[in-house]
C-alpha cells in the first residue's frame, strides 16, 4: 500500500504520452510563430498566455511543459509568466538546410485538466552566407581554332541561403576575348557560362587568367570568386626553322667513334605533338655514311674514322619535319682537320711522400715522358709552378728528377701539391698533367713564444689558498710532440722572496694559483719568470716576466699617534679660558696601514662633557672651541672622538681627550682621574674644587707677583719635578708632528706637553722620530 503513491508520476507520464499520441491523429490546428535566423538566445518568441486568452499564472497552476520532436530542447517556457524564451541561436540551414519553409514543430501539454497544444516556429532567411565556388580555380582548355560565340560551361557557385538570398547574377573580369552569361535553370538556380568573343592565338598569348564573380540578392549582397584558367590548345599551322640556314664544323680527324660532330637545332612555333619535329639526312650517298642524325635530338655523331688524306670535306642537308608534314632544310659543312692527335705520357719512376724540412737538395721524385706522336709532336717540354721551391733536373734521354730548391719550413707551409705539366710541340699542342704530394715533417726548430713578453695580473689581499689568480699561454709552430708545452718557475732574482711558498703553476695550462693568502700591508707586488719548454730533442724554452700585484682590502683600522692611548696616565691638554672661539686646543694625528681611499681619514665628536663647546675638523683632526668660555664652564673636560676610514666595510678608532680650563698657564697641572660613578656627584665635586681653586688663587695672589719671574725662570725644572704642563720655548722641530702621506697634518704646530713622574719615557716616545712600519710591527 505504501508503493502506490511512488508510482503515481510514472502513470501519469504514460497517460500524458498516450493523449499526446491520441491528438495527433486528429486535426488541431497548429499556432505559429515566425522569426529570423541567427537570433539571440534569450529572444522572446511570444507570450503563450495571452496568446492562448489563459490568466497569468494560470499556465504554472496547469503544469505546462514543452515537448519537442528529438533530444535538442531550442525553446524555454517561462510558466509563470507564459513567456516563451528562445534558449540558443538557430541556424535555419542547419535546422532545415535547402527546404522551404524552415519550420519548427512543438507541443506545450497542460496537464490539470489534460490538454494537448500544437505549436510552429518557422525561421526565415537572412543573407548570411556568402556564394562559394567548389575549387578556387577552374582550368578551360579551348583549341586556338574556336569560333566567337562558342559557350563554354562553367561550374555554378554554391550558397546555404535561399531565395533571394541565394546567387543571382555572375561577372567575369573585364579581357578582350569573353564575357559570361548567367542562365537559369527549372529548379530556380543560376549557371555561369564563358561566350568567346574574339578568336584565340595560341602563338599570341598561350593563356588567359580570368576572375569569376558570383553576386546574391540579399542586402547588402555577399559575393565569392575563383580564377578561370584557360589554357590555348595549339593547332599545326607552323612549319620548323632552322635557327642557322648554314652549319660549319671542324672534326679533328683522330676523333672517337661516336664523337659529337656538331648539334643542329629546329624550332616550330606550335605546341604539343604539332611542334615535336624529327631530323633526317636530306642527302643520301658516299658523302653520309661516316656520320648519322639522332632523329629527336638533331646531334649528328662519327659512326666512322675519318681519314684527312682521303677526304677533307663534307656537305651535308638536314631536313627537320613536324607531326602534320611540315618540314624545314639547312646544310651542314664538316671540314677534316689534321691535328696532333697523342698526348705526352708520364711515368714516376721513384717518389719520396714526406720530407723533413731544413733538408736542401732532396730529391722528391724521378719519373720519365714519352710521346708516340713525330716531329715537333713529338717533342716534349716539363715544367712545374714557379711558386715552389723545387726544380726539375734533367738526367738522361727523356728522365727528370724532382728535387728541393733549398731547406723547407714546415711552418709556413706543412703540404705542397706539386704539378708536372708536360707539353708537346705540336698544332695544337696537348699537355699531360700529373700531380703528386709532398709531405714536410717537423723538427724542432721553434722554441715555444709567449703571447705577451710580461704578464701583468692582480689579486686581493686575504685571498684564498689555492685562488686562481691568472694565466700564461705559449705557442709553438711545431707540430707533434715538438709543439708540446710544459709551463714552470723560474728561481726569483731577489734571494729573499720564498716565490714556492707565495705561488704555484700548473704545468700543462700555465694557470697561476695563489698558495696562500697576501698581505697587501707586507707585500705590495713581487714578480718573477716563468719557462715553456717543448718536448722536442733538443728541447727549446723561452721565458716571461710575471708580475703579481696585490690589491689592498680594508683590513686595517685607523691608528691613533696622537694623543697616544694606552699611555700609563692620560695626557691633558690646557685651555685657558680667555681663549677666543675657532681656539686650536689640540690636533688628532691618526694613520691607517690601507692605501688609497681606505686610508683616507675623518674625524667625529661623538661625546663631549659640555656638547657645544667644542668641535673637530672632519679632515684634519683639529680640535677647537667653538664659543668663548664662561665662569659657568666646568673646569674639566672629557671628549670622545671617533677617526673613521674610507673603506668598505669601514673601520674606526676612538681616542678620548681630557681638557682642563685654566686662568693662565701659571696654574698647576692637575691630573683629570677618569669621570666614574654619578653625573651629579661629579659636578659637586667640580664645584668644590673650583671653589678651593679661587680661594687659593686670592690668598697667593701677591706671592704669585713677587715670584713670577723666578718661576718663568724654573719652569722646566719645576715641570719635571712636579708634573706641571709647561709650554717648550720655540717652535717644534717639523719632523715632531708632520706625518707624511696620512693627511692628518699639513703644517707644523706648537702644542703643550703635559708630564707626569711616570710618564716622562712614554710621552716622549712620541716626540721621538718614528716609523710606521715599526709602530705596526709592535703597538
Amino acid at each position: 500500500m505504501e508503493a502506490a503513491p511512488a508510482k503515481t508520476p510514472e502513470i501519469r507520464q504514460v497517460v500524458f504520452l498516450t493523449i499526446l499520441l491520441l491528438c495527433r491523429g486528429y486535426g488541431f490546428e497548429a499556432i505559429r510563430y515566425s522569426m529570423p535566423e541567427e537570433t539571440e538566445s534569450g529572444y522572446l518568441v511570444a507570450n503563450l498566455s495571452k496568446d492562448l486568452g489563459l490568466r497569468a499564472g494560470e499556465l504554472a497552476n496547469r503544469g505546462a511543459r514543452i515537448h519537442h520532436r528529438g533530444n535538442k530542447e531550442l525553446l524555454q517556457l517561462v510558466a509563470e509568466t507564459g513567456n516563451l524564451f528562445l534558449k540558443e541561436k538557430l541556424d535555419r540551414e542547419v535546422l532545415c538546410g535547402e527546404t522551404e519553409p524552415c519550420v519548427l514543430h512543438f507541443q506545450i501539454i497542460l496537464e490539470n485538466p489534460v490538454q494537448f497544444l500544437q505549436m510552429d516556429l518557422q525561421l526565415t532567411d537572412i543573407n548570411d552566407h556568402s556564394p562559394e565556388f567548389p575549387h578556387r580555380e577552374m582550368l578551360l582548355k579551348i583549341q586556338e581554332s574556336a569560333q566567337p560565340g562558342t559557350v563554354f560551361p562553367l561550374k555554378a557557385a554554391e550558397d546555404p541561403d535561399i531565395g533571394s538570398n541565394a546567387v543571382q547574377n555572375y561577372t567575369v573580369s573585364p579581357n578582350l576575348h569573353f564575357h559570361v552569361v548567367t542562365h537559369s535553370r527549372a529548379d530556380g538556380s543560376k549557371n555561369p557560362e564563358l561566350v568567346l568573343d574574339r578568336a584565340l592565338d595560341r602563338e599570341e598569348q598561350p593563356e588567359l587568367t580570368l576572375t569569376l564573380t558570383a553576386l546574391d540578392g540579399g542586402t547588402p549582397p555577399r559575393s565569392g570568386t575563383t580564377t578561370v584558367r584557360i589554357e590555348v590548345v595549339d593547332i599545326n599551322d607552323n612549319a620548323p626553322q632552322f635557327v642557322q640556314s648554314l652549319y660549319e664544323v671542324q672534326v679533328p680527324e683522330n676523333s672517337p667513334l661516336n664523337a659529337l660532330v656538331v648539334r643542329v637545332s629546329a624550332t616550330d612555333l606550335d605546341a604539343g605533338i604539332h611542334g615535336d619535329v624529327a631530323y633526317s639526312l636530306f642527302q643520301g650517298g658516299r658523302a653520309s655514311q661516316p656520320f648519322v642524325i639522332d632523329e629527336t635530338t638533331g646531334e649528328i655523331r662519327l659512326r666512322k674514322e675519318l681519314d684527312f688524306e682521303t677526304t677533307p670535306y663534307y656537305n651535308m642537308e638536314i631536313m627537320a619535319t613536324d607531326t602534320g608534314g611540315l618540314s624545314g632544310k639547312c646544310s651542314v659543312a664538316i671540314q677534316v682537320v689534321d691535328v696532333n692527335d697523342n698526348a705526352p705520357k708520364l711515368t714516376i719512376s721513384s717518389l719520396t711522400s714526406s720530407i723533413p724540412e731544413n733538408t736542401p737538395d732532396a730529391v722528391v721524385a724521378v719519373f720519365s715522358v714519352s710521346d708516340p706522336d713525330s716531329g715537333d709532336n713529338g717533342r716534349m717540354v716539363c715544367s712545374i709552378p714557379n711558386e715552389l721551391p723545387f726544380l726539375l733536373k734533367p738526367t738522361f734521354e727523356d728522365y727528370y728528377t724532382l728535387v728541393t730548391e733549398g731547406a723547407l719550413d714546415r711552418e709556413s707551409r706543412a703540404e705542397y701539391n706539386i704539378t708536372i705539366s708536360v707539353t708537346d710541340l705540336g698544332t695544337p699542342r696537348l699537355t699531360t698533367q700529373h700531380t703528386i704530394t709532398v709531405q714536410v715533417s717537423d723538427i724542432n726548430d721553434n722554441a715555444p713564444a709567449f703571447t705577451q713578453s710580461s704578464y701583468a695580473l692582480s689579486v686581493r689581499e686575504n685571498n684564498s689558498p689555492a685562488l686562481h689568480i691568472g694565466s700564461i699561454r705559449a705557442t709553438d709552430l711545431d707540430s707533434g710532440s715538438n709543439a708540446h708545452i710544459t709551463y714552470s718557475l723560474l728561481p726569483p732574482n731577489d734571494p729573499q722572496l720564498d716565490l714556492h711558498s707565495l705561488v704555484s703553476i700548473n704545468a700543462n695550462n700555465g694557470q697561476l694559483f695563489a698558495l696562500r693568502a697576501l698581505d697587501y700591508e707586507v707585500m705590495q707586488s713581487f714578480e718573477f719568470r716563468v719557462a715553456a719548454t717543448d718536448q722536442g730533442s733538443p728541447a727549446l724554452s723561452s721565458q716571461a716576466l710575471v708580475r703579481v700585484l696585490v690589491l689592498d682590502d680594508n683590513d686595517n683600522a685607523p691608528f691613533v699617534l696622537y694623543p697616544l692611548q694606552n699611555a700609563s696616565a692620560p695626557c691633558t691638554e690646557l685651555l685657558p679660558r680667555a681663549a677666543e672661539p675657532g681656539y686650536l686646543v689640540t690636533k688628532v694625528v691618526a694613520v691607517d696601514r690601507d692605501s688609497g681611499q681606505n686610508a683616507w681619514l675623518s674625524f667625529q665628536l661623538l661625546k663631549a662633557t659640555e656638547p657645544g663647546l667644542f668641535s673637530v675638523w672632519a679632515h684634519n683632526g683639529e680640535v677647537r672651541t667653538t664659543r668663548l668660555l664662561s665662569e659657568r664652564d666646568a673646569p674639566k673636560h672629557r671628549l670622545l672622538l671617533l677617526v673613521k676610514d674610507n673603506g668598505d666595510p669601514q673601520r674606526s678608532a676612538s681616542v678620548t681627550l681630557h681638557v682642563l680650563l685654566v686662568d693662565g698657564f701659571s696654574q698647576p697641572y692637575l691630573p683629570l682621574p677618569e669621570v666614574v660613578g654619578n653625573p651629579t656627584q661629579d659636578e659637586d665635586e667640580l664645584t668644590l674644587y673650583l671653589v678651593i681653586a679661587l680661594a687659593s688663587v686670592s690668598s697667593l695672589f701677591l706671592l704669585s707677583v713677587l715670584l713670577f719671574v723666578g718661576v718663568r725662570l724654573c719652569r722646566r725644572t719645576r715641570a719635571a719635578s712636579l708634573g706641571v704642563c709647561s709650554l717648550p720655548e720655540g717652535n717644534f722641530p717639523g719632523h715632531l708632528v708632520d706625518v707624511s702621506g696620512t693627511g692628518t697634518l699639513s703644517q707644523s704646530y706648537q702644542y703643550e706637553v703635559c708630564l707626569t713622574e711616570d710618564s716622562g719615557a712614554t710621552d716622549f716616545k712620541f716626540m721621538n722620530p718614528f716609523s710606521p712600519n715599526n709602530l705596526f710591527q709592535d703597538p
